[in-house]
C-alpha cells in the first residue's frame, strides 16, 4: 500500500511538482447536457403590444434572450444521493408582428420553459457556517439550510427554430400563471406583461443548448508546481501607446471575397449560424 500522501513540500516526486496543498473547491459529482426543441411556448406580450398580436397577420423575425434559469434542488428519498433538479427557464422573446399594409413592429414578451433532470450529488449531513455570514441578514430558512449539492446550469441565448400565430377561437391552455412570474423578472420589461386571454396569442418553439450539474465544497489534495505570477504585461489596446498605424493595417488578410463574390454560399450547421438565421412563421 503506498504511503499517504499529507499537505506539505513533497521529496520524492518530479522536479517541477514542489507541494501538495489542500483545497476547499467546489467538486462536480454529475452533470449532464441537452439539446432542448422546445415546442409551443406560450408567449405573453408587454401590456401594450396584445393590441399589435390581436390586429396581426403573421409573426417571424423573432429572437429570444435568456433572462434567468430559477433552479431546485430536492433529494430523492428511494434513491440514495441523488436528487431532482427542478428548473424554469425565463426567456425575453422579441417578435417581428406583420399587420396588413403597414411595416412590421417589435414587439417584446415573455416565455417560460419547466424541466426536470435526476443527478447523482452524493450524501452529507454537515452544516457550514462561516465567518462572513451575517446573522443579522440570515432569514430563518438559510439557518436551518441542509447540506444540499449546488445546481449550476450554463446555457446560451435559446435559437427561434418557429412562432405560430393563433386565433382566440384556436386558444390552448396557458402554460403558467403571471401571478407566478418573480417580480425581478417581470421589472425586465418595459411595462407590464398582459395574458392576452381575450386576443389573439403567439406560440414559440426555441432551441436550447444547457449543460446541468450538481456541485458540492470539499477538501481536496492537490499538487502545486509553483506561483502563478503573470508573464505578459499590461498593454491600454489604443493607438495611443505608439503603434504604427500603417504596420497594423498592413498584418491585416486581403478581403478577397469583398471583390470576388464566391459562387455558392456556405451553410452553417452550428449554433451560430443557425442562431442568426430567420425562423419560419406560421399563421
Amino acid at each position: 500500500m503506498s504511503e499517504k500522501i499529507v499537505p506539505g513540500p513533497l521529496q520524492e516526486c518530479g522536479p517541477a511538482t514542489q507541494e501538495a496543498v489542500c483545497i476547499n473547491t467546489k467538486k462536480i459529482f454529475d452533470s449532464c447536457r441537452d439539446q432542448d426543441c422546445i415546442e409551443d411556448l406560450r408567449f405573453y406580450p408587454v401590456a401594450c403590444g396584445q393590441d399589435i398580436i390581436n390586429n396581426a397577420v403573421s409573426v417571424k423575425g423573432a429572437r429570444a434572450e435568456l433572462l434567468h434559469v430559477y433552479t431546485d434542488v430536492e433529494p430523492i428519498h428511494f434513491n440514495r444521493g441523488f436528487y431532482t433538479v427542478d428548473l424554469r427557464y425565463f426567456y425575453r422573446v422579441t417578435l417581428q408582428v406583420c399587420c396588413s399594409c403597414a411595416r412590421p413592429a417589435e414587439v417584446e414578451g415573455l416565455c417560460v420553459f419547466d424541466k426536470r433532470v435526476i443527478l447523482f450529488g452524493s450524501e452529507g449531513g454537515a452544516k457550514v457556517f462561516t465567518s462572513d455570514t451575517c446573522l443579522g441578514g440570515m432569514d430563518s430558512g438559510s439557518i436551518e439550510k441542509s447540506n444540499l449539492p449546488t445546481a449550476v446550469v450554463e446555457a446560451v441565448d435559446p435559437i427561434v427554430l418557429d412562432t405560430k400565430l393563433v386565433d382566440a377561437c384556436e386558444r390552448r391552455c396557458c402554460d403558467c400563471d403571471l401571478c407566478e412570474i418573480p417580480h425581478c423578472i417581470c421589472d425586465c420589461f418595459d411595462c407590464e406583461l398582459c395574458s392576452g386571454e381575450q386576443g389573439k396569442r403567439v406560440f414559440v418553439t426555441l432551441g436550447q443548448f444547457s449543460i446541468v450539474r450538481l456541485e458540492r465544497d470539499t477538501q481536496l489534495l492537490i499538487p502545486t508546481y509553483s506561483y502563478c505570477v503573470p508573464e505578459k504585461e499590461c498593454t491600454c489596446g489604443s493607438g495611443c501607446c505608439g503603434a504604427d498605424p500603417c504596420e497594423l493595417f498592413r498584418s491585416i488578410a486581403f478581403p478577397v471575397n469583398e471583390f470576388f463574390p464566391p459562387n455558392a454560399l456556405e451553410q452553417k450547421c452550428d449554433y451560430e449560424g443557425a442562431k442568426h438565421t430567420c425562423c419560419c412563421s406560421k399563421r
